[in-house]
């Protein structure tokens, strides 16, 4: 079977981003189409973000997912098991998620990883969600 890189991290759905990206890499991880660079991090860094935010357990929303719950279903599951939290909560996560890299605590690592990459003449790469665009070919 081939594999696919999943969906951008900037996809949103009903205003959240990222969600997309975390239930497309469940459904590739199932469907064995998830490249093995992605397995190790599965429910950690990002997907453990989003998981913290919404205040469910990473396990228990993929099994959603892996249940057949589309995008939209499994966000209603994450919101009616979870934390309840403000709009303004989900705005200020947005924003922090489109920044991480720039000018942050992982400004050093975004920088490593672009040189490791042969993006080191972009200079169009500010964040990690615009490095993982580009290092999976959207940009």
């Amino acid at each position: 079977m081939s594999t696919r890189y999943p969906c951008s991290p900037q996809l949103e759905i009903d205003g959240l981003i990222y969600f997309p990206r975390l239930c497309d890499k469940v459904r590739l991880m199932q469907d064995g189409q998830l490249g093995e660079d992605y397995h190790a991090n599965l429910g950690g860094g990002m997907d453990l973000w989003i998981c913290q935010l919404l205040g469910v357990d990473y396990d228990a929303l993929a099994e959603v997912v892996r249940n057949g719950a589309d995008d939209a279903k499994a966000l209603s599951w994450a919101r009616e098991n979870g934390s309840k939290r403000p709009d303004y909560e989900f705005a200020w996560w947005n924003a922090y998620m489109r920044t991480r890299g720039f000018r942050d605590d992982l400004s050093e690592k975004l920088a490593m990883r672009i040189n490791e990459s042969g993006f080191g003449e972009r200079t169009d790469i500010l964040t990690f969600m615009d490095y993982i665009d580009a290092d999976e070919g959207r940009s």
